[in-house]
């Protein structure tokens, strides 16, 4: 009963395109905060919300710190601006 409640609410969080590829790369939204320099609250919001989207500086250092893990990441895998 409790892993079908956990289950539910895994389905229902809303994820940005951003969102759905930290969590299948395992990635923890604090990590990439620390590393970018980017507050967690930011972060969090672009990952749980497909209409907020990053000021250009922003984009840069979140790309810049995911090429760490995946050197062909592009800012329009995650956003269309």
């Amino acid at each position: 009963m409790i892993l079908e409640v956990k289950i539910m609410r895994e389905s229902l969080k809303q994820r940005s395109k951003f969102g759905k590829w930290l969590e299948t790369k395992g990635i923890k939204q604090s990590w990439i905060a620390n590393r970018s320099g980017i507050s967690k609250g930011t972060i969090c919001q672009l990952a749980n919300d497909e209409n907020r989207f990053p000021t250009i500086k922003n984009a840069h250092r979140i790309i810049d710190t995911l090429r760490e893990i995946d050197p062909t990441i592009e800012q329009v895998d995650f956003w269309d601006t």
